[in-house]
């Protein structure tokens, strides 16, 4: 079983920056592709960045140049450092792990970004 710890999230104001980490237990960790999706009132939970276990990162298109995600393995930590923050990355950030058929989730924590 994998428990994940979402941590970092809060009220910054537009143009701010924080940065979210994502606490992993369990051995899998190194070895899984690890990710930030996030979900606004009233839409979809959507891919925010990605990251294999060997380092290969993707993002979705509203992020790319403003965010950046990294991972420690040592750490069994995700993070996603968020700058240049705008009002519509407003929404409840979740951690994921997956590897194969497993997929695991954080409880989430709330980005607000006020204009």
């Amino acid at each position: 079983q994998v428990q994940l710890v979402e941590s970092g999230g809060g009220l910054v104001q537009s143009g701010g920056s924080l940065r979210l980490s994502c606490a992993a237990s369990g051995r899998i960790f190194s070895i899984s592709v690890m990710g930030w999706y996030r979900q606004a009132p009233g839409k979809q939970r959507e891919l925010v960045a990605a990251i294999t276990s060997g380092g290969s990162r993707n993002y979705a298109d509203s992020v790319k140049g403003r965010f950046t995600i990294s991972r420690d393995n040592a750490r069994n930590t995700v993070y996603v450092q968020m700058n240049s923050l705008k009002p519509e990355d407003t929404a409840v950030y979740f951690c994921n792990l997956r590897l194969g058929s497993l997929d695991y989730w954080g409880q989430g924590t709330q980005v607000t970004v006020s204009s």
